[in-house]
C-alpha cells in the first residue's frame, strides 16, 4: 500500500481568505489514508493572526485534523507562551528537536514521533532554521540549535525506534539541501521560501509547497514520486470558511481608507525582482509619515497574497505588513547609507533565493551591477549620496534588530519611532490615495 503525506506550509495569511481557507481544509479532508503534515508558519502573520495572537489557526487544525506539524519563525510572532497554548489546544502532535527555552523543549514537544499509516511506521522530526532567534524579536529568548546535529540525534533515534521511514519536517529555507545531504533522512518536508520545490538529492525527496495555502503536495514515500494539489480547484469547506468569516467581521478593520483603480499584485516575482508598485506604495507611506530624505522597506516584509484592488480596506493593508512593527527613523551618514543598500542583494539569507532583490526604496534610486553584484550608485533627490552628509532614513524598525538582513542598520542609527506598519499606510492612503507607479528606482545593469 502507498504511504502517502499531504504536506502544506507557510500559510501565514490564507486565514484573512475565508474561501481560499475552506478549500485547503477540503484538499485535506479528502486525503483518505494519507497523513497531513504541516514544516511551519501555520498560525501566523495575517490580520486574524494580529488580532487572535494566532489562535485562528485552530480552526483549521480542527477543522483538518492534522497528524504532525513543526515549527516556524513565525510562529513565535507573539512568544513562546502563547505558541505553548495553540501547541496544547490544537489536535496534532507537534515535533521540534532543536528549539529551546530556558533549557527545556518549547511548549514540551517532543523531538521526534512516529505515525503510523498503511501498515508502515513513519517518524518525523522537526527543525527550525537556527537563525530564527535574530530573525523574529520574539523568538529572542530561544535557544534554536544547529539543525544537522538535531536531526542526525532525532533520526538515529527513530531508527532505533523502528521507523521505516523518516521524514524531517524542515522550516530551514535554502538549508534543506544541506540537511539532505548530511543526514540519512528519507525526505525533507520544508518550508520557510515562498517557491515550490520538487527535488530529489541522492537518495532524499525534497518538497516545498509554497506560501499561501495555494498548493498541497502529496508525498507518496514508498514510491518516491509527489502529486500536486491546486487549491483553488477545491470546493469551499462552508464551516470554516464562516467560522473565518464571523473572526473578521469582529476584528473592525473593514473601513475602507483608498481605491486602486489598477490590481496592485503582491507575488513572490513582484516583490523580490527589483522595483513594484506595492513596494513602491510602502515605502513612500514611511518617507511621507517620518519626513525623511529616504525611506526602505525589505521585500520580505511585505507579504504575498492576493492583489490590492478596487476598494481597500483597513484589513487589506494589514495583510500587506501583517506586524506590530512600528515605522522608525535613523540617522547616518551618506557612507552608511550606501552600506545599508549594499544588502539589497545577496546574503546568505536561509528564507530567500540567491538572486532575489531585498530593497523597496522611496526618495533614492540604486542602481546594480547584475554582473558584478555590486551597488554601482546611490541617487537621493537626484544628486549622488555624500558619504560625508548626513541623511534621515524611514523604515521597518525590525530592520535594527535582524543580523540577517540590512547588517549596517543597528540599533544606534535609530532615533524616532512611528506608529505600527499598517497604521502609516493606511493614513498615507486616507490622505495620498493609492496610485503608485514604476518609476525608475531601481536599475539593474548587466554586461553583455
Amino acid at each position: 500500500m502507498a504511504v502517502r503525506i499531504f504536506h502544506y506550509s507557510d500559510l501565514e495569511n490564507v486565514y484573512d481568505s475565508p474561501e481560499q481557507a475552506g478549500r485547503l481544509a477540503s484538499v485535506l479532508r479528502d486525503r483518505d489514508s494519507a497523513l497531513a503534515a504541516g514544516s511551519g508558519d501555520n498560525t501566523a502573520p495575517g490580520v486574524l493572526s494580529l488580532v487572535t495572537e494566532g489562535r485562528q489557526a485552530l480552526d483549521f487544525y480542527d477543522a483538518v485534523e492534522p497528524d504532525v506539524e513543526t515549527f516556524g519563525n513565525h510562529d513565535f510572532d507573539y512568544g513562546a507562551d502563547v505558541t505553548g497554548e495553540i501547541v496544547a489546544d490544537s489536535p496534532q502532535t507537534w515535533v521540534s528537536a532543536n528549539v529551546y527555552r530556558d533549557g527545556d523543549r518549547v511548549a514540551g514537544v517532543a523531538p521526534w514521533t512516529i505515525v503510523e499509516v498503511e501498515g508502515a511506521r513513519v517518524g518525523f522530526l522537526g527543525v527550525l532554521d537556527d537563525a530564527t532567534p535574530s530573525l523574529n524579536p520574539m523568538a529572542s529568548d530561544l535557544t534554536v540549535t544547529d539543525p544537522i546535529e538535531a536531526t542526525r540525534e532525532a533520526s538515529e533515534q527513530l531508527r532505533e525506534a523502528g521507523a521505516d521511514y523518516v521524514v524531517a519536517l524542515s522550516h530551514l529555507g535554502r538549508g534543506d539541501e544541506e540537511l539532505a545531504a548530511a543526514t540519512d533522512v528519507d525526505a525533507v518536508l520544508g518550508g520557510h521560501i515562498p517557491a515550490e520545490r520538487v527535488e530529489r538529492l541522492d537518495d532524499t525527496l525534497l518538497t516545498r509547497p509554497g506560501s499561501g495555502g495555494e498548493v498541497v503536495l502529496e508525498v507518496d514515500l514508498s514510491a518516491g514520486e509527489v502529486t500536486r494539489h491546486v487549491v483553488a480547484d477545491a470546493p469551499v469547506y462552508e464551516p470554516l470558511a464562516e467560522r473565518l468569516r464571523e473572526r473578521m467581521a469582529a476584528t473592525g478593520l473593514n473601513d475602507t481608507v483608498g481605491h486602486v483603480a489598477e490590481p496592485m499584485e503582491r507575488t513572490e516575482s513582484t516583490l523580490f525582482r527589483g522595483e513594484s508598485r506595492i513596494g513602491n506604495f510602502v515605502a513612500d507611506a514611511y518617507r511621507w509619515a517620518a519626513d525623511t530624505d529616504v525611506a526602505l522597506q525589505n521585500s520580505g516584509g511585505v507579504r504575498d497574497g492576493p492583489a490590492l484592488d478596487g476598494d481597500v480596506t483597513v484589513a487589506d493593508l494589514v495583510s500587506v505588513v501583517p506586524f506590530e512593527e512600528p515605522v522608525s527613523v535613523a540617522e547616518l551618514t551618506g557612507a552608511e547609507l550606501l552600506d545599508v543598500f549594499r544588502g539589497a542583494k545577496g546574503g546568505s539569507l536561509g528564507f530567500a533565493e540567491p538572486d532575489w532583490w531585498h530593497a523597496h526604496v522611496s526618495g533614492a534610486q540604486l542602481t546594480w551591477d547584475e554582473t558584478t553584484d555590486e551597488l554601482l550608485e546611490v541617487r537621493v533627490a537626484g544628486e549622488p549620496v555624500d558619504p560625508g552628509a548626513t541623511y534621515t532614513l524611514a523604515t521597518t524598525d525590525y530592520l535594527f534588530y535582524t543580523d540577517d538582513e540590512f547588517p549596517a542598520l543597528d540599533e544606534a542609527h535609530r532615533v524616532e519611532r512611528l506608529d505600527v506598519q499598517h497604521e502609516v499606510l493606511a493614513d498615507y492612503a486616507r490622505e495620498r490615495g493609492i496610485d503608485p507607479e514604476i518609476e525608475g528606482r531601481v536599475t539593474m545593469h548587466a554586461d553583455d
